[in-house]
């Protein structure tokens, strides 16, 4: 650590600090249960492009998603955590190989709904912690108090990248920078094939939305996916995916489908970076002037 450096930060911190009390004041509020479940796991949840951290024939966590699910079908109804998270080889001005997650679920709730619970919590702990719903951050004014904007993923795509392209790079340069501008900007409903642990609507889009402020993507939701035969079917293709890329060879995560078989009830969840949003509270566009490392 560099002693200069944390004592310039040392108004961000204390920010941050307000921050972390004002979710949990938010949350205790609205009658969910804190939480805490194992950083080493055996099993992570399989995805294309997140590499998890080896440790002693385990693994540490790149989310607590699985633990709180089984909590769910356990018969816990409201349940949220914050707690370290692990990713390999990620390290940036908006990542960290360690980072602080807000993972919260909501059994009987719709991912819209578990949206709007989102922005009020966010909006009630910028006036707490900022004393106003007035933000500024990367140069924009941050109305947190507006009604959120909603766009799909299509019309994103029809507005700001009409070209054909790579779906990820075009979400990288042309999408993600055109979103939040101003206030909370909700991208939803993902096409399936980025539908992830997300459960698919009548119209065979993913119920799956990204929260951005300024451009600076902040939570990941999904309406959750409770059928095991088709998540085993996705957990086995992302895996023969990773062993193609000469990834991590992950164990099935099977105490998780034995939660799905005993029955995960209709929910959603949200996983949704703290670091980063201690960022936008404290008007910083880099995760070093937040954290004391």
């Amino acid at each position: 650590m560099d002693r200069i450096h944390l004592q310039k930060i040392r108004p961000n911190l204390e920010k941050r600090a307000a921050l972390w009390r004002a979710v949990r004041e938010a949350f205790d509020h609205a009658g969910f249960l804190e939480v805490e479940t194992d950083v080493r796991i055996p099993a992570p949840a399989p995805e294309e492009f997140i590499e998890s951290i080896c440790a002693e024939g385990e693994f540490l966590r790149a989310s607590p998603e699985i633990a709180m699910k089984i909590m769910l079908a356990s018969g816990y109804e409201k349940i949220y955590q914050i707690g370290r998270c692990f990713r390999a080889g990620e390290f940036g001005s908006r990542h960290r190989t360690e980072f602080t997650m807000l993972e919260y679920y909501a059994a009987g709730w719709d991912y819209k709904r578990l949206a709007d619970f989102t922005a009020e919590f966010l909006r009630e702990a910028a006036h707490r912690v900022c004393g106003s719903g007035k933000l500024l951050f990367r140069g924009q004014e941050i109305d947190m108090d507006a009604e959120p904007e909603w766009i799909s993923v299509r019309e994103a795509y029809q507005r700001y990248a009409p070209e054909d392209g790579d779906f990820d790079e075009l979400m990288v340069t042309q999408i993600e920078p055109n979103l939040g501008k101003g206030r909370m900007t909700f991208l939803y409903d993902y096409p399936a094939d980025r539908a992830s642990l997300a459960r698919l609507n009548k119209d065979g889009n993913a119920e799956r939305w990204e929260l951005y402020i300024a451009g600076l993507e902040l939570a990941n939701a999904f309406g959750e996916l409770i059928d095991p035969v088709e998540q085993r079917k996705r957990f086995e293709a992302t895996l023969a995916f990773r062993k193609e890329q000469g990834m991590h060879e992950y164990p099935m995560a099977e105490d998780f489908f034995e939660a799905l078989e005993h029955g995960l009830p209709e929910s959603s969840g949200s996983a949704l970076g703290m670091d980063r949003l201690a960022m936008v509270f404290c008007n910083c566009n880099d995760i070093g002037d937040i954290r004391a490392e």
